[in-house]
This record gives structure tokens, sequence and C-alpha cells, in this order.
């Protein structure tokens, strides 16, 4: 039997959510229960991350599991931390429920993000919940610290310095055209099954996506401290221009380095779409893209998961995409934007 959110009220669902949540770290010194948590990070750099997820704009729950989702909201957030060479440590929830959603949805919901939080060693410490007319609303914030002089950002790229990417591309992006066209195939349907044979891969790539938390231990472990670095949300070529334009650099990739998954090329083959166009603005792969000084390239090379693409070159030279028959594409933001219509 289903519960309705209204029989247990606001602070009776917060109650339910976090039943049992224990803190893991040693700053969190007040969790859920008063007005504010309180962390306390003596001798650090504390980063703070936010990102906010609409039904209709960012998910669709017709084929998005809420437990998928809930992961992944926080997973996103995570990656962000990681991004500026930082490990995530906490996150305040905030949501904005419809009143289509029953507690036992919301419960599902918020088992996603314990389990992300289990997973990564994050702390849940707080946040709010309200009404939506407008479908299911999720803010997260995540808080995060690095030691002193360790912090990351997309404004330290250098003329010369390699450019770097871990995992594969475009893989998110075929998974979600995989989704959208089995939604269709399958609408008025009552008992349609969608066909994800073969592509699990890129299913799971769209629906539960992974931070990169590997990556910053590795490099930690190299003694590499990345001149600039940024999490692919929009796509790799969108993501390239921010870290040249903070940086006043351009850049050259190679296409013929892009890390695409078989799968990945597959579909793209299969909806007659071009391999680099999917790899360059896809866009939610949350991967990481960073960029070395180039007397770290064997040491960079030698890290499983990572792959130099290209390098940075001065401003003037613009930024590029070398073809595979050597031409010069410039590079354009043709990633996801959240704000069109």
């Amino acid at each position: 039997m289903e519960t309705e959110i209204s029989s247990v009220g606001e602070f009776g669902l917060i109650d339910r959510l976090t039943e049992g949540l224990k803190p893991v770290n040693a700053s969190t010194v007040r969790s859920v229960g008063d007005d504010a948590a309180v962390v306390r990070y003596p001798d650090t750099d504390v980063l703070v991350s936010t990102d906010m997820l609409l039904e209709g704009v960012h998910f669709d729950l017709t084929y998005v599991p809420l437990k998928h989702l809930g992961y992944k909201a926080a997973v996103v957030n995570f990656s962000d931390i990681y991004a500026m060479n930082g490990t995530p440590r906490q996150i305040t929830v905030g949501l904005g429920v419809s009143s289509r959603f029953t507690v036992e949805h919301i419960e599902e919901l918020y088992a996603g993000m314990r389990l992300a939080c289990q997973v990564y060693g994050v702390d849940l410490v707080g946040g709010d919940t309200t009404s939506s007319r407008a479908g299911l609303v999720i803010s997260i914030t995540c808080i995060g610290n690095a030691a002193p002089g360790r912090v990351v950002g997309r404004n330290g790229a250098k003329d010369t310095d390699l450019v770097c990417v871990t995992g594969d591309l475009g893989s998110a992006y075929m998974g979600l055209t995989l989704l959208e066209r089995e939604k269709k195939v399958g609408a008025g349907q009552k008992d349609f099954q969608p066909d994800f044979a073969g592509k699990e891969y890129l299913v799971e790539r769209q629906l539960k996506p992974e931070a990169r938390r590997d990556i910053i231990e590795a490099l930690a472990k190299a003694d590499i401290l990345p001149t600039s670095m940024i999490d692919i949300s929009d796509g790799l070529s969108s993501e390239l221009l921010h870290i040249c334009k903070s940086s006043d650099v351009g850049c050259r990739v190679y296409e013929d380095r892009l890390p695409i998954d078989y799968q990945t090329a597959v579909m793209a083959e299969t909806v007659n779409m071009n391999l680099a166009t999917a790899a360059l603005n896809g866009g939610e792969d949350y991967e990481l893209l960073f960029t070395v000084p180039l007397t770290d390239h064997d040491r960079v090379s030698q890290i499983p998961g990572v792959k130099v693409i290209g390098y940075i070159t001065a401003a003037e030279k613009g930024a590029a995409l070398i073809t595979r028959d050597g031409a010069e594409i410039p590079l354009q933001a043709q990633g996801f934007n959240h704000m069109s219509e």
C-alpha cells in the first residue's frame, strides 16, 4: 500500500528519508536535525558546488528509474568537486515534489542518493522539501575540500601543455538516444519491452554515471597536479572552450585520438551520426578533461583510463579539431544548453 506524503508531513518524510544516516567524516560536526549542518575544515580549502535537475528538462521519468535518478543526481555533484581536484564530503538535498508522487517514490529517489553517498564516502547532512507545480525538482549542494595549493581550476592551462581525457566519450549521449528511440517505438503499447541487447553499457552510462575519483587518486599517487581541469557534462567541445577562455589559450585535439567505446560506434552508425560529433557534443559523460605540462607526458600516459588527445596552443591560434585527413575545424560549443527552448 502506497503512502500519501501529506499523511506523514514534511518532517515525517525527512525522518523516514534520513533514518539511520551516520556520519563517516570527522569534519561532520552536526548533521541532519538542526537548521544547518556544521562542518569543520581546519587548514584546508573548502569546495562547494550546486546542481539542479528539473523533470522534463534534465530527465524523463518515462524511462529513468527513481533510484537511478537519485544516484545520478548525487554523483554529478561529486564529479564537480573531483574536477577541482578535491574530495566530496557532504551534500544537502533540496526537493520540489508534485502531488503525483508518494512517500515511497521519494524514498526510492533517496535510496539512490544514499547509495551514491555510501559508495563515495559522502555524508547527506540536510536539505529542504517543498511542493512543486512543475513536476520533480532536485537541487543538490556538495561540499568538499582539497589541501592548500592543490585546488585545480579552469584557468591554469599553458602553451604546450598536454590535453588529456579520461574514459570514453559520447556513450552517455548514445544511451540517451537509445532510450528516446525506444520510448517512441513503445508509445501507446501497454506491454512494450525496450530492446537494449548489446547496448547495456550505453544505457548504464546515461542512467548511472560514475565520478572519476579513481583518476584523482591516481594523479595524486603519480605526483601530477593538472594545470587546469573540468568535468565533461556539456560535451568535450564546450568544456575545451571553457578551459581555453578561462586560461586565455588555444588548443588542438586530434579526431583519431578521441576515446570511443565500440557500442558507441555501433549506435552512432545506426542513427547515422558522425562519431566525432557524438564525442565532441554529446555531454553527460562526466569524465575528466585536464591539462598537464609536457614534462608529465610519460607519467600521465601510464595512468589507466587516461588518454592524451592534443595540446594547448597560444590563444591567437584558436581552438580546433584536427581531422583524420589533417584538416583543422574550429571547435564550437554545441553541447546541450539547459536554458534553450
